[in-house]
Parts: structure tokens; sequence; C-alpha cells
């Protein structure tokens, strides 16, 4: 049966055309073979969001970047937990979380979130994220083509990656996905201006961006531009 699914799936990728299929195909198939209103990919680097490798589908950008403004979300807890993560119900959850990230969201009009591991082995690279805007779970048949799925992906970055010359990122992950270096250049200031760690200097930033409403991207962005200073 796994079998069978993961030949459907292959045939779905391949169905795009080309040889190696850009990452913006692996979340339009994922969208479309599990059934659902769409689907985002987060690659992560130790416990924090490094960037989107792809989105589709409806509001699936704005929840791949508030994820990743916040630190919290689905993706963050199916990488960390190393667990499937299913909120079959957003608005009304039986156990609150993600209490920053959750009001957005539904204000979107998400209205369930499921969130796959992205991994090979024990190398655990992010999230696969799918969400609809109705309540409800998966259904069992969606549940394993999701983790079907998110193995395809997991393997996909790992080959792409392994082609590209020693110490560069792949041309393919580089172009196509959005890993906010402009982020990581600005946790480096803050890590300088304040005297912490990066992973401090991060958390700073987030709070930054959720206490005036802004996306994490612009504060970065005054920082490296020496707009902003953190005293």
């Amino acid at each position: 049966m796994e079998g069978d699914r993961l030949s459907r799936i292959l045939g779905e990728l391949s169905a795009g055309g080309g040889g190696r299929w850009p990452s913006a195909r692996l979340c339009e198939v994922a969208r479309e073979i599990i059934g659902v209103s769409g689907a985002g990919v987060m690659l992560m680097s130790g416990d924090a969001p490094g960037g989107s490798l792809c989105t589709a589908g409806g509001v699936s950008t704005l929840i791949e970047e508030l994820q990743y403004t916040l630190g919290e979300g689905p993706c963050v807890d199916a990488f960390r937990q190393d667990r499937v993560v299913l909120e079959p119900d957003l608005a009304h959850p039986g156990t609150p979380r993600w209490l920053a990230f959750t009001p957005q969201a539904v204000e979107a009009g998400v209205r369930a979130m499921f969130a796959f591991p992205v991994q090979v082995g024990a190398v655990r690279l992010g999230a696969l994220n799918l969400y609809r805007d109705g309540p409800g779970p998966l259904t069992d048949d969606q549940h394993a083509d999701a983790l079907v799925m998110a193995d395809v992906i997991a393997r996909w970055v790992l080959d792409v990656q392994t082609h590209a010359p020693t110490g560069t990122m792949a041309q393919e992950l580089e172009q196509d996905a959005d890993f906010h270096f402009v982020v990581h250049n600005a946790a480096g200031a803050v890590s300088v201006q304040l005297g912490v760690s990066i992973t401090e200097a991060l958390i700073r930033l987030r709070a930054h961006a959720f206490g005036n409403d802004l996306p994490l991207r612009e504060v970065a962005e005054d920082v490296v531009a020496r707009r902003l200073r953190f005293q």
C-alpha cells in the first residue's frame, strides 16, 4: 500500500515535467494529493525555523511567515517533538496552544492544521505543514499520504544538497526557497549589540516584531540598515 502511495506521488510530481522537480512543485503536489486547502514546507536549523522551502494555496505563505516570526506553531512543534502534530479545530481546540500564532491564523481563514516531520532516519530537516479552511480531522488515507509525502520531500532536500559544491547551498534551494538570510544577519548584529547569544538575539527580534505588529523581516532589515539598534 505504501509503495502504491509512493508511486502515485512520484507520478504526480513527474507530470509537472522536467527531470528534477522545483521545490514549488513539492507543495503543489502535497496539496493536490492529500486534498487540503494549502501546504507549506518549513526547514529548521537547531530548534529555530530556518525558512520556508515552498508554499501552495491561499494563506500558506502567511502561515509559514507567522511561524517563522513567532517561533511557534504546528511545524515548529512537529520538528522539535519529532512527531506528527494534528489540530482538527484551530478555532476551538481541545487544548489551547500557540497562543500568539492561533488568533492570526484563524483570522486568515485557517480552521485545521496538520504538521508532519520531514526527516530521513535521524536527520531532521523540518516539517510539512497542511491546512484546511474547514474544521475536521484528516482521513486515514490523507494521513498516510502525508507521511509518504513528507518522506519524499526529505529525500528531495538531501538529494539536491548532495549535488551542491562543498560548503555551498544547492542552487534549487537558494533560488526557490525563502531562508530569511537578512534575519540571521540581524540576529548576529543584535547579538553583538546586547552581548547575548544568537538564540537570545533572535528571541529579542521576534519580541520586537510581535510587540510592534511588524513582520520579522521588516525589523531585521531595519537592524541591518542601522535604522534600529537594540539597547
